[in-house]
């Protein structure tokens, strides 16, 4: 089977402001879906914040395996709801995303359990980006580093918990630097944070950003079933307990009685 992927895009400055607009007339969620689909082992469908649950109704959720999320202008009217359904596929297995802004978006900031605040610029200044963990499979293919001509900066603190795995640095014109890809996981589901993808520039047409994406898809799928049994918080009795045991003490539940949440 292919990995079953969802471009998740707000999809708003794209009809509101015209720069945006000439470089991404269908949407920067729309060029995004379609480098993916150039990979035969990945199928790439998109959503958006203006269609009904967002596009992330339940059932379709239970049937993706990454997803992508692009959000800036925003992130308060994504719903709730929707949210801590995106958070119980990725605990569950679900492959997550983040791009650029997105490290504002209320799904981020709910898997990280931090501001996810940083500095940042909009001057279209150079970045380089430094792969510099060039045998990890998400840089697969890369150069040791490659330059996007024009980005907006995003300089480091950046309040985020620290990662398992740093793939790519940033340096900017302006002298800054920033960690611009990063990997996390929540309990079965893998998690990227790839910084580049300020919308008044094509970085979404760039071939590189491109492969950094295919990989990252690659990379965040997980090939096993659903772990359900994360949500699990089972009240094992006395009597099935691995090795033989005396109750003592007095208890607060009742046998088989499920704990507080």
């Amino acid at each position: 089977m292919t990995i079953r992927t969802i471009v998740w895009g707000e999809n708003i400055h794209e009809q509101t402001n015209e720069v945006v607009r000439s470089i991404y007339p269908d949407g920067m969620h729309t060029v995004i879906a379609a480098a993916l689909n150039t990979d035969p082992a990945i199928t790439a469908s998109t959503a958006t914040l203006q269609e009904d649950e967002h596009g992330l109704p339940s059932a379709r959720l239970a049937e993706t395996d990454v997803l992508l999320w692009w959000g800036h202008k925003d992130h308060g009217a994504v719903s709730d709801e929707v949210v801590e359904r995106v958070a119980k596929r990725v605990w569950e297995g679900m492959g997550l995303i983040v791009l650029h802004s997105g490290h504002f978006s209320k799904i981020f900031k709910r898997l990280m359990g931090t501001p996810c605040a940083l500095k940042w610029r909009e001057a279209g200044e150079r970045e380089r980006l430094w792969a510099v963990n060039p045998v990890h499979p998400i840089a697969a293919g890369l150069p040791e580093h490659f330059v996007l001509e024009n980005e907006e900066m995003y300089g480091e603190a950046f309040s985020v918990p620290e990662p398992l795995e740093t793939v790519f640095i940033s340096w900017f014109a302006g002298g800054e630097v920033f960690r611009s890809g990063m990997t996390w996981r929540r309990g079965a589901g893998n998690i990227f944070y790839f910084r580049p993808g300020h919308e008044t520039y094509p970085t979404y047409h760039d071939a590189t950003v491109q492969q950094v994406l295919r990989n990252a898809v690659k990379w965040a799928d997980n090939p096993l079933a659903p772990y359900l049994a994360v949500h699990d918080a089972p009240n094992v009795p006395v009597e099935s307990a691995l090795e033989p045991i005396v109750e003592r003490g007095p208890r607060l539940h009742e046998a088989g009685e499920a704990g507080y949440r």
